[in-house]
């Protein structure tokens, strides 16, 4: 084994562990609920931009304020509510149910219910509500 090599090895044996600990702190990041504001709130726009991909379909909504990204369940829980490719399209308008960033400078929110085309969709059916949806 030349010097480059062994060199090479003894660094990713150090680093590899450290990153192996990192990815679930980030994993639980994205898909926790921990960066939201405990309290429910609505969110009113209209869809510019839909992917009802995975992890988690996603939204892009103009609204009064300004431009939002909405993260919502991920597509097979969604679908469950009826909510999926068909179900919405860009330039319909929305009302979500969810939570805000607890940031309030990212303009970013989680919804738990979807409201399109006067039909409301729980993507979120087994979190507590303390908003009607709609």
């Amino acid at each position: 084994m030349n010097i480059a090599t062994h060199l090479t090895t003894k660094l990713a044996i150090r680093i590899l562990p450290a990153l192996a600990l990192t990815l679930p702190a980030a994993t639980l990041a994205h898909h926790g609920w921990g960066w939201t504001q405990g309290e429910e709130t609505r969110l009113v726009g209209t869809i510019e931009q839909i992917d009802f991909g995975n992890p988690h379909m996603h939204l892009r909504i103009r609204t009064e304020q300004g431009p939002w990204e909405v993260d919502l369940s991920p597509p097979i829980v969604a679908q469950r509510s009826g909510f999926g490719p068909g179900a919405a399209k860009v330039g319909d308008r929305v009302v979500i149910t969810g939570h805000r960033a607890r940031d309030p400078k990212i303009s970013a929110f989680k919804g738990e219910t979807i409201t399109v085309n006067g039909k409301t969709y729980d993507v979120y059916p087994n979190r507590d509500k303390t908003l009607k949806s709609g």
